[in-house]
């Protein structure tokens, strides 16, 4: 606008001008001296040439405001083009405010829900741990009937022997018996050819001649003919009479009692070592369950230093006899999930590895411990806290290490040093330092 106005107040100067102009050329015609006129015209020159000046400096003015005023324009334009997009992210922003207070409608009744979850969860999960009690006594009572189911399927199995075993002497014996029937006929035939040689008559007639009465029962065949041939032999081998018999019978028959009084010494001898094992066997079970519970607790107090937090713990598995069970190593390091040894990384595994080591010997004390290169995949934030925890048990004074590292922090951190060094070419030496004692020294003015 004031561009407008002082372009229409130059607009207006300048046909004033004009009209000044003409004004004075009319008056100029009209003046009748030309001298006159022409000190007017000079006059006239001299202000035209004033009029010319201001116009040229109204036209510069006008031109620039001309200019600005183009600048404005597209500036105005900019800004309606700035105010329209500014509209446009208002009403995006009041959507987004809109829908961002819908959201938070939602959160807050989401809130609320998971306000009740935490009833809900701890009702679900005293509903499973009944579960897992029905099926830890369900577990328990089938491993019973497996046991009993076992044991029968063992006096099956062991029934089945038997029989087979029976069935295997049978047929033996139905051998036996076929062989026995066999060599009874060709006995009978054998007999009937020496009757024959001998009596001079079949076998048919032996009653008669043996005058041997029909009606009495005839003895069995085979006592008979051991009968003859024991008579027979003892006829043959008779030799002089045994007059120490009765001593001999009398000998043998101390020496009998002898052997059983040495057999029921040996069944009570069986019978107090068995009692002496199954005694040994629950004192070394109670023992072992007060060993791994202390052990255990050793175990978490040091898994938790040594890692800076976690959880760990031992577990008995594979047997209900701990006698006979296999031990698993159970590991959380911070910031992971509980799991087995075998599936933490390799600097873990010796960490808590160590960790176990170290629990046993604050369980039961040994007077030296060795270790060989136990800090190689140990970091230096876990070597300092092994080697922490390894002067806080050796200052105990129950028990001596020997390290042996290539670690610097761990070399550092000892009482004293032990190494080889060549000091010439194929020439070994050992060298070693005390720590405290160079310490000591090194404090020393």
């Amino acid at each position: 606008e004031a561009v407008v106005t002082a372009a229409d107040t130059l607009q207006h100067d300048i046909d004033e001008a004009r009209t000044n102009l003409q004004d004075a050329q009319t008056a100029l015609a009209e003046l009748p001296d030309t001298d006159l006129a022409r000190e007017d015209v000079l006059r006239v020159r001299e202000e035209l040439a004033e009029k010319r000046t201001v116009l040229v400096e109204r036209q510069s003015v006008f031109t620039g405001l001309k200019r600005s005023a183009e600048e404005r324009a597209r500036r105005l334009a900019d800004i309606e083009r700035e105010l329209a997009s500014w509209s446009d992210r208002s009403g995006g922003a009041a959507q987004r405010i809109e829908d961002l207070e819908q959201r938070i409608k939602q959160i807050r009744v989401e809130l609320e829900d998971l306000a009740q979850r935490p009833g809900e969860i701890k009702a679900k999960r005293e509903e499973l741990m009944g579960l897992i009690e029905t099926s830890e006594q369900k577990r328990k009572d089938a491993a019973d009937r497996l046991a009993e189911a076992e044991s029968a399927l063992t006096q099956a199995d062991r029934n089945l022997r038997e029989a087979e075993a029976e069935l295997s002497k049978a047929r033996e014996q139905r051998v036996r018996v076929e062989g026995a029937v066999e060599q009874g006929k060709q006995a009978c035939a054998s007999i009937a050819e020496r009757v024959r040689e001998k009596l001079d008559c079949v076998p048919d007639k032996l009653a008669d001649v043996a005058e041997f009465d029909a009606a009495a029962a005839l003895p069995e065949q085979d006592a008979v003919e051991r009968k003859v041939e024991r008579l027979m032999t003892e006829r043959d081998t008779m030799g002089p009479v045994n007059l120490r018999a009765e001593d001999e019978a009398r000998e043998m028959g101390e020496q009998i009692e002898t052997l059983e009084n040495e057999r029921a010494d040996l069944v009570e001898a069986i019978e107090k070592l068995r009692r002496g094992i199954n005694e040994l066997n629950r004192e070394g079970r109670e023992r072992l369950l007060t060993s791994f519970r202390e052990v255990d607790k050793h175990f978490q107090e040091l898994f938790v230093r040594l890692f800076g937090g976690g959880q760990a713990h031992l577990k008995l598995i594979e047997a209900e006899d701990p006698l006979e069970s296999g031990l698993e190593i159970l590991a959380s390091p911070p910031g992971k999930r509980m799991q087995v040894l075998s599936l933490l990384s390799g600097g873990e595994q010796a960490l808590t590895a160590t960790a176990l080591l170290f629990a046993v010997f604050m369980t039961n004390p040994a007077p030296i411990c060795v270790l060989d290169e136990v800090d190689a995949p140990l970091d230096d934030a876990n070597v300092d806290r092994f080697c922490t925890l390894l002067e806080e048990i050796s200052a105990a004074g129950t028990t001596r290490f020997l390290v042996i590292t290539h670690h610097r922090m761990t070399m550092a951190r000892m009482e004293r040093l032990f190494g080889v060094t060549m000091s010439e070419k194929g020439v070994s030496q050992l060298v070693s330092v005390n720590l405290e004692q160079a310490e000591k020294f090194n404090e020393s003015p």
